[in-house]
């Protein structure tokens, strides 16, 4: 599955990953998990404010603690750098694997969407980037190997957000692979 498996090879690749669009992208990727281990590619999902992306499980994997907090509206969504994962797996199935909603070709970087930025999807979805972090964990780690997880957990791997980023839902819509995205603001 991995295209680039060492840390040397990715790190290789860091002027590709800076060099995606700052202010209008391409949602290329749309994915539904709707139990663990599981992921469905959609040709459409449906953004709501209040399911997320619908059919989706994420609310049912937040603790009871998190839920009395609101801290689960953090991470509602997730949105990864399909550049990134280009690099990771050859198929949009292995690239689903990482376990992220939406992959965009778009700059997920502290720089260009610190927490509360917006980002609009297609004919009206927007979340807002929260500050919670979204880092490589074991599971990351198992799909694509030691080298992968360290190289998005490394200083500019955090910086450029090369895992990805958890947002909340700030208006509902549709969205489908090829949608414009756009950073609001």
């Amino acid at each position: 599955m991995p295209t680039l498996t060492t840390l040397a090879d990715l790190t290789a690749h860091l002027d590709h990953l800076r060099a995606a669009p700052r202010e209008t992208g391409t949602l290329t990727l749309v994915v539904r998990r709707p139990e663990p281990a599981a992921r469905e590619l959609l040709d459409e999902g449906v953004i709501d404010e209040a399911a997320g992306l619908v059919g989706d499980n994420w609310l049912s994997r937040a603790t009871s603690r998190a839920v009395a907090e609101g801290r689960h509206l953090d991470a509602m969504v997730t949105v990864m750098s399909s550049r990134m994962t280009a690099l990771l797996a050859d198929t949009d199935e292995d690239r689903a694997l990482a376990g992220d909603q939406l992959y965009v070709d778009l700059d997920l970087s502290h720089d260009n969407l610190p927490a509360g930025a917006r980002i609009a999807f297609g004919d009206g979805a927007v979340l807002e980037v929260s500050a919670k972090p979204h880092a490589g964990c074991r599971k990351f780690q198992a799909r694509y190997g030691a080298d992968a997880a360290a190289f998005v957990n490394s200083e500019e791997g955090l910086r450029l957000r090369l895992r990805g980023l958890n947002a909340r839902v700030v208006h509902g819509g549709v969205v489908r692979p090829g949608d414009v995205v756009r950073r609001l603001g």
